[in-house]
Order: structure tokens, then sequence, then C-alpha cells
């Protein structure tokens, strides 16, 4: 029973997981000069080390609501750490004053139409919402 259930749960997870993992990019506008970002670029970017694209132009970092699987998916790609994670990583720098956290958007949507209206905004959203206006510049590679 043990390794039926088990199997269940592996089955499980293996078809969740790329439907969620797998197809998360990061996007800017269209009309923003970078072309694309490194994994260390992203990280900096979404963990307030930078607060700078590489030619040194501001950067808009967007993040969704704490409740969000996709705002989930992306930190544990990312850091391979849980929202709670993050949010205490936050927690310590607004502390010391070291930096600001990205700015919270309420929804997809909003996050689309956020930075089609923002030439410094970088977000991260599924793939498959992908539009007109937005151009990707980093996409995980073998997600695990």
């Amino acid at each position: 029973m043990k390794k039926l259930v088990l199997a269940l749960l592996t089955i499980t997870w293996l078809a969740w997981a790329p439907s969620v993992r797998a197809e998360l990019v990061v996007v800017v506008n269209q009309e923003n000069p970078v072309a694309d970002l490194s994994t260390r670029q992203v990280v900096d970017l979404y963990m307030g080390r930078f607060n700078a694209y590489p030619d040194g132009s501001e950067v808009l970092t967007t993040d969704l609501p704490n409740n969000s699987p996709v705002r989930e998916a992306f930190y544990r790609q990312l850091v391979g750490k849980s929202v709670a994670q993050i949010n205490a990583y936050w927690a310590r720098l607004l502390f010391t004053g070291k930096s600001e956290p990205p700015q919270t958007v309420p929804s997809i949507d909003d996050v689309i139409d956020y930075v089609k209206k923002n030439k410094n905004a970088i977000a991260y959203i599924n793939e498959a919402e992908l539009t007109q206006g937005l151009k990707v510049v980093y996409r995980f590679e073998n997600p695990q």
C-alpha cells in the first residue's frame, strides 16, 4: 500500500511540476534595451542586491502577492526558498535600510499591464501569458 501511495504521489508531482515551473519566464517591456539576463543578474535584482539593469538604467521589480503559486514557484526555482523565507529575508533587509523589496502587484494581468506601461519594469510570468509588448529576458533552464 505504501508503494502505491508513493507511486501516485510521484506521478501527481511529475504531472503538476512542469505545468507550474517549466513555463516561468522573466519579462521586460519590449522597448527595454536589455536583451537577456543571467541567473545571477535575476537573483541580484530580485534579492535587492542591485536596483539597476546591467546598462545602469533603473529597474522596477515586481512581485505577485504572497499567496500566489506562481510567486512560490518563481522563488523556489530562482533561489530555492519559499515565499515565507523570502519575506523573512526582506524583513531583515528593510530593518537595516539596505534595500526595498519588489513592488507587489495584485495579479498577473496587473503585472503585464505594469510592464507594458513601464520601460524599466521587470516581472515573472508563465510563458503561456506572454503577450505583445513584453520581451523575455530570462528562461529557467532544466527546472528540477
